[in-house]
């Protein structure tokens, strides 16, 4: 891992080309295979160039939660809180410094109340440092990023398996979307160098490791703390290369982190006028999800070191692939639908669930168990994985819906092995250039032996205001 980090580092420095797919507009990343794929420095740049100043905007959204109660595999202290409001501050920009030189920064400054007023334990400021960097152009279309950045990699919505850098970097917010998540996160502190030409692009990026790897959860953490170790606990390295093939757009990945390697692929290809086909795909040698979520809680001390692996699986690293394939579909203007296929070959197969419910409903009782049991699932969540090993994902978005300024967003993701669902709707109105309001009704959805029915949280309701200046 050493030489390859003082040959990505050289081959940084000495401005070799590295290559990102290109927009990152939030637009046209729904539209997959209309823009580039990986996080764009020279994008951001256009971006506010474009503009008089960044997006600052002060945010409040509270949300109100049903719970269930006798679920089969209990669900561990401290239960979720029935509602939450969160009040942001929330910053962008970028400046430039030189000819050839800017600097940008992302943060949200979010202040947290649960249940009650008591400011003591349950009012909490926390920070989310999202990125900050320097670019630098030191050839025309080649860039050399350094600092926090969040570097996307994928043409799929609902589930990215190219998307190397997702892990651990989700921060609070009321969208459930996957599209918007993942512009809204945690970027990761790297070596970034990349080139962009009229018929493709490449890259590549190197991030150090800075810390041991901690617990997925810690409500003890200072609110101000940047959680650096959450996106720099392993050394890692990623190069890509894109070449415009055929209007297949073909984008090729090689991924390293301490003894794994990974190999992605991302296609996408017009249909005629309205429909875009695409697919992503990642293999590597790995465990499955619930040994390695185990084996992360042992590491961590979160889990006994003599916990047993429940439910019981295979514990050997094999080669095992992910793949997300799906159509977008634009049959009027302003309104696209999404459809696609996840297979997540180290999640949990239908056996695999018919164990966990067995292994809880058998052990209720026994904290220590359901504890484990769950973690599995907190473990995919923090790991931004999907827990089955086969889901449908469905998108719909509808803007200027009935009334001008007025957007409508659908999604669902379908467990394909019990039929149990997630899904969201949400609806913001656009008052005028300063305000906005929105509102998000998500549900879980399933019998109580499936993976969403026996979820804690039911449903859930959330108003949301921006202010814009």
């Amino acid at each position: 891992m050493r030489r390859l980090a003082i040959l990505a580092a050289g081959a940084l420095w000495l401005g070799t080309p590295a290559f990102a797919a290109a927009d990152e507009n939030n637009d046209l990343n729904l539209i997959p295979g209309a823009a580039a794929t990986e996080s764009s420095a020279a994008a951001v740049v256009a971006a506010a160039a474009a503009t008089a100043h960044g997006k600052f905007y002060l945010e409040d959204a509270i949300t109100d939660s049903s719970q269930r109660s006798g679920l089969v595999v209990p669900y561990p202290a401290p239960p979720i809180a029935n509602w939450q409001n969160r009040t942001s501050l929330d910053a962008l920009d970028t400046w430039n410094l030189g000819a050839d030189l800017s600097a940008t920064l992302s943060n949200r400054l979010n202040l947290l109340e649960e249940n009650d007023f008591n400011i003591v334990s349950r009012q909490t400021v926390r920070n989310d440092f999202r990125e900050g960097y320097l670019t630098w152009e030191p050839l025309a279309r080649n860039y050399l990023d350094a600092g926090r950045i969040n570097v996307r990699n994928g043409v799929a919505l609902g589930f990215n398996p190219t998307d190397f850098f997702k892990t651990r970097t989700a921060v609070g917010q009321a969208s459930l979307d996957p599209s918007v998540t993942r512009e809204d996160r945690l970027g990761t502190v790297m070596l970034h160098d990349q080139a962009i030409w009229d018929s493709g692009s490449a890259s590549i990026a190197f991030a150090p490791k800075f810390y041991s790897s901690t617990p997925i959860t810690d409500s003890s953490r200072l609110g101000i703390d940047p959680l650096f170790d959450r996106t720099n606990s392993a050394d890692r390295l990623l190069a890509t290369f894109g070449y415009d093939i055929a209007d297949l757009s073909p984008q090729a990945l090689v991924y390293h982190e301490g003894n794994e390697t990974k190999f992605g692929l991302n296609l996408s290809h017009p249909v005629g006028q309205s429909v875009i086909a695409y697919a992503e795909a990642s293999t590597g040698k790995q465990r499955d999800l619930i040994a390695d979520a185990i084996a992360y809680g042992k590491k961590t001390a979160v889990l006994p070191s003599s916990a047993p692996i429940l439910p019981s699986t295979d514990p050997v690293a094999r080669f095992r692939s992910d793949l997300a394939a799906g159509v977008s579909w634009t049959p009027v203007a302003k309104f696209t639908v999404n459809a696609e296929y996840h297979f997540h070959q180290a999640g949990l197969s239908g056996r695999d669930w018919q164990n966990w419910f067995a292994t809880g409903a058998a052990h209720a009782g026994v904290p220590a168990i359901t504890k484990e049991l769950w973690y599995v699932r907190g473990y995919a969540n923090a790991e931004q994985e999907p827990l089955t090993r086969q889901e449908a994902f469905f998108r719909a978005d509808w803007t200027d819906a009935f009334v001008t300024d007025l957007e409508l967003t659908a999604i669902t993701f379908v467990d394909l092995y019990d039929g149990s669902t997630l899904s969201q709707l949400t609806a913001q109105y656009y008052l005028s250039d300063a305000w906005t309001i929105g509102g998000y009704l998500s549900a879980n959805l399933g019998g109580e032996r499936s993976e969403r029915g026996s979820f804690p949280q039911a449903a859930s309701a959330t108003l949301q205001i921006d202010r814009y200046f």
